[in-house]
């Protein structure tokens, strides 16, 4: 039987001062990497955290990078904000018009993505749950919905005021949602393998950001 790959969970969570939604204009503050037995926080200036992260994918065993929504909004943030301090990354998107999206994309996409960081493959963890909880049960699809329907007990803040949070309690958070995006794709790892992402032709570089607004987020 072949072996179950090593599923580490990634989340991150951004600025919130403005927009923490638009990569235009908000950056990324923390990335946690939950990994089976340890998890890894990221922070600093965004260009050093997202070079820490990058380089830490090379150096770990090949694996499957389980997010939630990170075909529609961690990876493709990640990308933008990457691109505007020039960053190369062993990250790949890959544009998927098939991926149907409950909610407008990423301001600056089209839609959502299928990915690969470095030899690491990526699997979203909402789009193998989202099928199970339809309109009918009344249950949303977020990751601390579906957590606490399981037995799982994730960490709760304000996510409108990630600013405010101490370094310790935004660590701790973005800690819990990695862990649980890991936790959750390991649980139905039967299921999940099938929806781990296959990149059937070359992957185009990472996408641009609205240039003019990210900049003035840089400097600002």
């Amino acid at each position: 039987m072949r072996r179950r790959p090593t599923v580490y969970g990634l989340d991150i969570e951004t600025d919130t001062t403005e927009n923490g939604l638009d990569p235009a204009v908000a950056r990324v503050v923390t990335v946690a990497l939950a990994s089976p037995g340890y998890e890894e926080t990221f922070t600093g200036p965004e260009h050093e955290l997202l070079g820490e992260l990058d380089q830490r994918l090379g150096q770990l065993e090949p694996g499957v990078i389980a997010t939630w929504n990170g075909a529609a909004f961690d990876l493709p943030f990640i990308a933008d904000r990457a691109a505007l301090y020039g960053m190369h990354l062993g990250l790949h998107l890959q544009l998927d018009p098939s991926i149907t999206l409950r909610r407008s994309p990423l301001p600056g996409h089209e839609g959502a993505y299928r990915a690969r960081w470095y030899r690491h493959d990526h699997v979203d963890a909402y789009l193998l749950y989202r099928g199970d909880v339809g309109p009918s049960l009344r249950i949303s699809c977020s990751l601390k919905s579906i957590a606490r329907l399981v037995g799982l007990a994730p960490v709760e803040v304000d996510r409108s005021r990630i600013h405010d949070l101490s370094n310790e309690a935004l660590h701790a958070y973005a800690a819990s949602d990695a862990r649980l995006a890991r936790i959750l794709t390991e649980r139905r790892w039967a299921t999940a393998a099938r929806f781990v992402d296959k990149l059937v032709t070359p992957a185009p570089a990472p996408p641009a950001p609205v240039t003019r607004r990210a900049l003035h987020a840089i400097s600002a």
